[in-house]
């Protein structure tokens, strides 16, 4: 059963993209089963340190709160210890900030044990300066308990005591889970080095929570592997996916290369949430070539990529080659279409748009195309007779080569295939005009 909801921002001085940010917050909500039945809106030049809001905007809230029988008020911020105290002794509802909800969110979708332990490491580390913070008054009411002070003359009491084991004990918790994460990655990096001196190439899906990276993985998957077991967990909702998942591709022209499908940027993600699940991530800064998946239906498409491409520089992979599959085509209005007639919108050298509907299908052909072109910029086209004693020559080249024809004539095999330059010097000999 959702729980009833308000959501809360503070629009300081007219701040761009605030009235997305709160609908991406009740988009959050919704993720976390509770529905936001009213909003609370304060224009403001600063927030308030005490209470996040002015005191008549707080009073409003509560009576809000009240009237619909809210169990929940969300802010669009991150709160201090402090603040989510004041604002629970006259709201008396629980009280969660953006960091919380979308903390709470990755803990429901964790499933691996590395995804769970990032997620509680990030938890804790949230948690450590607010448990302080709502212990401080606790610290000073009984600092005289049990006689004596300490060095400077701090007081040594039991609710000190009781402050500096807990904050140990998440500490060490803290600790303990980081080493087993260091061991997990460890395993990645082990599996990422195989898969290096295979000489495979690579490509990551990324973009912004939601925008469809997960179908798009799944085409691929039912397309060129077939096997149900491979997919994706495909929904339409934020955060969906946590965990990296690669895919080995193998195209109808025998190139091939690891498809990744990974976890969804959002807008103020968490600094730290970002750094916890930098070791998922780093499939992203090894990759030859970025998917950025782009839900052109949503009329604030612009500022997503902003974010994701923000969060990839912040990631170290801002580098990285790029194309642009602007997703949900089969959404987008008529007059907003900005493909040409073959789906495709060149931006310059080193970017390309290609508009799909991962959902239907349509596009996707012109993406794997592209695809290709990008990871094999240096594919040589040519025409070969190859004997027919040259029986394992003949074998790489069924199955190292995209064969556009093949001939049998008496003197040996023609083919007329596309190939990388390694690949032609091992045919060159045998060319022919």
């Amino acid at each position: 059963m959702k729980q009833i909801g308000i959501i809360v921002g503070v629009n300081v001085k007219n701040e761009e993209h605030f009235s997305e940010g709160m609908q991406e917050l009740i988009a959050l909500s919704d993720a976390c089963d509770i529905e936001i039945v009213d909003s609370l809106v304060q224009n403001a030049d600063s927030i308030n340190k005490a209470t996040y809001l002015g005191k008549g905007k707080l009073a409003e809230l509560s009576e809000l709160a009240r009237a619909q029988g809210a169990e929940v008020v969300i802010f669009n911020g991150e709160l201090t210890a402090s603040q989510i105290r004041n604002i629970q002794e006259v709201v008396d509802t629980v009280v969660l900030d953006r960091t919380n909800l979308i903390l709470m969110i990755f803990a429901s979708r964790a499933k691996t044990r590395e995804a769970k332990l990032q997620v509680e490491v990030v938890r804790l580390q949230y948690e450590l300066p607010r448990l302080i913070g709502a212990n401080e008054n606790l610290s000073r009411q009984a600092g005289g308990i049990g006689g004596g002070t300490g060095a400077g003359g701090r007081n040594k009491g039991a609710g000190e005591t009781k402050l500096e084991l807990d904050k140990r004990r998440v500490e060490e918790k803290i600790n303990v889970m980081q080493r087993e994460l260091e061991e997990l990655i460890t395993q990645r990096l082990t599996q990422r080095n195989k898969r290096k001196k295979n000489e495979i190439k690579t490509v990551a899906l990324v973009g912004y929570t939601n925008a469809g990276k997960s179908t798009v993985m799944n085409y691929m998957v039912q397309q060129f592997i077939g096997k149900e077991e491979k997919e994706v967990l495909e929904k339409d909702m934020l955060f969906a996916t946590l965990e990296t998942s690669v895919r080995k591709i193998k195209l109808k022209s025998r190139k091939e290369f690891l498809l990744s499908d990974t976890v969804g940027f959002v807008s103020n993600l968490p600094h730290k949430l970002v750094k916890a699940f930098r070791s998922t991530l780093e499939e992203v800064c090894e990759a030859d070539l970025l998917i950025h998946v782009v839900d052109r239906s949503n009329e604030d498409y612009k500022s997503q990529i902003e974010v994701t491409n923000d969060t990839l520089t912040q990631i170290g992979a801002g580098h990285i080659p790029v194309v642009y599959a602007y997703n949900k085509a089969d959404l987008i209005k008529e007059e907003d279409m900005l493909e040409n007639k073959e789906g495709r919108l060149s931006l310059d050298s080193k970017e390309d748009i290609v508009l799909i509907s991962a959902k239907k299908g349509d596009g996707m052909n012109a993406l794997i195309e592209l695809i290709s072109k990008r990871l094999y910029p240096n594919e040589v086209k040519t025409k070969v007779l190859i004997p027919y004693h040259l029986g394992s020559l003949i074998a790489k080249i069924n199955a190292s080569t995209n064969i556009l024809s093949s001939t049998s004539k008496e003197e040996g095999m023609i083919y007329e295939i596309e190939c990388n330059e390694q690949f032609f010097q091992q045919v060159e000999t045998y060319v022919i005009k």
